[in-house]
């Protein structure tokens, strides 16, 4: 996945990926990701005058923690990928930031290599709180139990905290 810069865009080279990555290693440190199958990435990398666009998507399956209730949630994830790359030049430093309000990757080298490019993709789409369904109960504050497996014993009541105090001034005239 890596493509010399100035030939791909000289000579308009037009190149298709599609391949499956093993991304088990960008996750070994979470707890929140169960597995992961392989990373299927299918781009388009087409050299223009000036840039190389990119376009394609990323698929994967894999199993997430629900964040309610920690039960395994199975996933099918499609990412739609759409960015231009340019060679970074020394100019770049001096542009305004109006300039620099583009879509437009900086590319510092002679080569671009999408691996790393489409290995951030992937952490930035990942799910922020997977869900094993909408209306999943989560788990007791107290006692840990799944709430939606079964009730619990505790007590839901909610005291103002500036009040609990008051709650044991009768209690021994009972």
């Amino acid at each position: 996945m890596q493509f010399h810069v100035q030939e791909t865009m000289s000579k308009g080279i037009k190149a298709k990926i599609d391949e499956n990555l093993d991304v088990s290693a960008l996750f070994k440190d979470r707890s929140d990701v169960i597995s992961s199958g392989p990373l299927h990435v299918s781009l388009q990398v087409t050299g223009n005058e000036g840039s190389i666009t990119v376009e394609g998507e990323l698929t994967i399956d894999w199993e997430l923690a629900c964040s309610r209730c920690l039960d395994p949630v199975k996933l099918h994830t499609t990412i739609p990928v759409f960015d231009q790359f340019k060679p970074a030049s020394d100019e770049d430093d001096e542009e305004t930031e109006e300039v620099k309000d583009d879509d437009v990757i900086a590319v510092t080298g002679d080569r671009l290599d999408l691996k790393p490019y489409v290995e951030e993709v992937l952490q930035l789409f990942m799910p922020f709180a997977p869900l094993c369904s909408k209306d999943c109960k989560g788990l007791c504050q107290n006692c840990g139990q799944n709430l939606n497996e079964q009730k619990c014993g505790c007590s839901t009541e909610k005291i103002d905290p500036r009040m609990a105090v008051l709650k044991d001034l009768f209690k021994d005239e009972q």
